[in-house]
């Protein structure tokens, strides 16, 4: 398989998780479906933190966001370490010619990605410029796509990072939406509710919304999919389709609740996946990287801290994951969580004193977030969580404290532990200060 390595397209958009009509969401995303169709699609795919940079940076590296430094936003002054190596590097080894396209958000410092070209639009989330959501529109970047298809300006083998800013919340007079003329809303009446929160008119109304971004992606895809048909390199191009973590919803993003480290995970390589594959195993986006570099017969360094899946799409020998774990340390407020997942339970940990229900900025500040703020920041969060997702999926009954579950809740947080020690998890030192907190300091003459 190194002999013919793959050109690899990598197609990532904002806060999506996996609002999609192939994993039985109520939107209709054909496009997206299809490359399910065409391929394999991860029913049990998780991020390794419910936020953008850190999870996008895990996706990167294979390794955890307090392993590879970024456990925070970028924009907010957070970096990968400096000895970190991210896949576009990787790739340059192997004669890839490495673009980027669109979003990123993992640097605030372009030299620092490693790629050979980077194409315009390329730059940092939403969140850093206003001009970022024009920029960055899965429209534009699909457009920018589609003529370089038709040019074939690639050198094989290719790999392009394509991202795009869509469902990234906008601010428009005070609040976080949806709401764009680029993008038609759904009836909110119409729409389906979310199972892990209350039916209220804002969520509606902003799920509704969201659609309209939803289709925008979706239509991105199907024009860059459509251009790489026409292509001469179709065959042997592998598509990968991946969102970092859940939707802009409270309980969702910025959560290590299930609808905040749920992602996507889409991958179509002609005569090698069979399509139409539905793989169950729990999977990682520490995972990827490994994925790729098996696929190109490398070894794989032993820094990285994901696995290999490649055998699940071979058919040979997989030892699946028994479990997988979620974290965050810095979003726009300190919010210490370590959690992990196997396939009947979640274990959460917090490390801070902090409310029930942590909200990012974009979430308090919208109509969903305005419907159930109250509600949902009234409490204070527990130290320990404990979830049984057999009988209860929307992890709504904290059985920490059952005397049934005592024996699991310990196991689990003695795996947790054992996690952050070899990871070298900072949180076991104590409170991780602020990416800029050095430039806090007073100065002192020795």
């Amino acid at each position: 398989m190194a002999n013919n390595p793959p050109n690899i397209l990598l197609i990532h958009c904002h806060d999506l998780g996996r609002y999609l009509g192939c994993y039985g969401r109520d939107i209709d995303t054909p496009n997206i479906d299809a490359l399910a169709e065409e391929g394999v699609l991860f029913e049990n795919h998780y991020a390794t933190a419910p936020q953008c940079s850190p999870s996008r940076g895990s996706l990167m590296t294979g390794r955890y966001p307090h392993s590879n430094g970024l456990m925070g936003l970028a924009h907010e002054d957070w970096e990968l370490n400096p000895d970190e190596t991210i896949i576009p590097e990787y790739l340059n080894e192997y004669g890839y010619s490495t673009h980027l396209f669109g979003l990123q958000h993992i640097t605030d410092h372009l030299d620092r990605l490693g790629f050979n070209h980077i194409h315009s639009g390329a730059n940092l989330s939403p969140a850093v410029a206003p001009a970022i959501h024009e920029i960055n529109r899965a429209r534009d970047i699909a457009d920018t796509l589609e003529v370089f298809f038709e040019k074939d300006p690639f050198k094989q083998p290719f790999f392009a990072s394509i991202g795009f800013f869509e469902t990234h919340r906008r601010q428009n007079n005070g609040l976080f939406g949806f709401t764009d003329a680029e993008y038609e809303s759904d009836d909110p009446s119409e729409v389906e509710p979310l199972a892990y929160l209350p039916d209220e008119p804002g969520i509606r109304e902003d799920i509704a919304a969201m659609h309209g971004m939803i289709r925008a992606i979706d239509d991105a895809v199907g024009t860059i999919t459509t251009a790489l048909e026409g292509t001469q390199f179709a065959e042997n191009t592998l598509t990968v389709f991946t969102t970092e973590h859940g939707i802009a919803f409270p309980r969702a993003k910025g959560s290590c609740y299930d609808p905040g480290i749920e992602a996507a995970l889409l991958m179509r390589y002609p005569g090698v996946i069979d399509g139409g594959q539905r793989c169950e195993e729990l999977v990682s986006n520490v995972d990827v990287l490994p994925t790729l570099l098996d696929l190109l017969d490398s070894t794989i360094p032993e820094r990285i801290e994901g696995q290999s899946f490649l055998p699940l799409l071979t058919e040979e020998e997989y030892y699946p994951r028994d479990q997988l774990f979620a974290e965050i340390t810095w979003h726009d407020r300190y919010n210490p969580v370590r959690a992990l997942r196997t396939s009947q339970y979640k274990y959460i940990r917090s490390f801070w004193h902090l409310p029930s229900v942590y909200l990012t900025n974009d979430v308090f500040a919208s109509k969903a977030g305005r419907d159930i703020r109250e509600q949902f920041q009234s409490g204070r969060r527990p130290y320990e969580e404990l979830y049984d997702l057999d009988v209860d999926p929307y992890e709504k009954t904290n059985l920490a404290d059952d005397p049934a579950y005592e024996h699991v809740c310990e196991q689990l947080r003695g795996r947790l532990v054992r996690w952050m020690g070899n990871t070298n998890d900072p949180l076991l030192e104590g409170p991780v200060p602020p990416a800029d907190y050095d430039d806090l300091l007073p100065n002192h003459t020795v």
